[in-house]
C-alpha cells in the first residue's frame, strides 16, 4: 500500500486517492463494453429506468477506484527510497453503489486503513484491511468498499 512496509502502516491511515470524471463518453464506453443494460447505453431507455436518465454502471465506479489506487500506489512508491513491494487482494466485502453516477460527476476516492495482521502461513507478508470510499462533487457518498491486501513486511536486517 503506497509502498509503505506492513510495519509502517497505522489504523486510521487516510490516503487520498484522486478523482476521476465520468463523461457521457466514458460512460457510454464501459457501458457498451461491460454492462450493456438499457439505463446505462441508451437516454430514452434510462429517462424510464430507475435513475430518470443515463448513469454509470456501478462497475464503472469501482474500475475508476482501481485506475486511481494504481496511480496513487505507483507514483508514493516511486517517490520512496526503499519501497515495499505490492501484493495483490485476496478480495473484498460489502460492496456498495449507494447513489448514482451520472455523467458529469465527478468522484473523490479515498482509502482509510481499519487494520492489519501479520500471516503466519506467509512470514514475508500481512494483511492490510482499508475501508475504501467514493465520493461525488457534492461530498455524498456514492460508493464504498471493504479491502484487504498483501503487503510485505519490511525483511529483517
Amino acid at each position: 500500500m503506497i509502498g509503505l512496509w506492513l510495519d509502517e502502516i497505522e489504523d486510521g491511515h487516510v490516503v487520498e486517492l484522486g478523482s476521476f470524471t465520468f463523461t457521457r463518453e466514458t460512460v457510454l464506453d464501459y457501458a457498451r463494453k461491460f454492462d450493456p443494460q438499457p439505463f446505462h447505453v441508451d437516454d430514452e431507455a434510462a429517462a424510464k429506468g430507475p435513475f430518470g436518465k443515463l448513469a454509470a454502471s456501478g462497475w464503472h465506479t469501482a474500475a475508476a477506484w482501481m485506475k486511481c489506487y494504481v496511480a496513487t500506489n505507483q507514483r508514493e512508491a516511486a517517490a520512496r527510497d526503499n519501497p515495499a513491494p505490492s501484493g495483490p487482494s485476496p478480495g473484498f466485502t460489502n460492496l456498495k453503489w449507494l447513489k448514482p453516477v451520472f455523467p458529469g460527476d465527478t468522484i473523490h476516492y479515498r482509502s482509510t486503513v481499519t487494520g492489519k495482521r501479520e500471516l503466519a502461513s506467509r512470514p514475508e507478508w500481512g494483511l492490510v484491511f482499508s475501508r475504501n470510499e467514493g465520493f461525488n462533487q457534492q461530498g455524498e457518498l456514492v460508493f464504498s468498499f471493504d479491502g484487504k491486501v498483501l503487503t510485505a513486511r519490511r525483511p529483517a536486517q
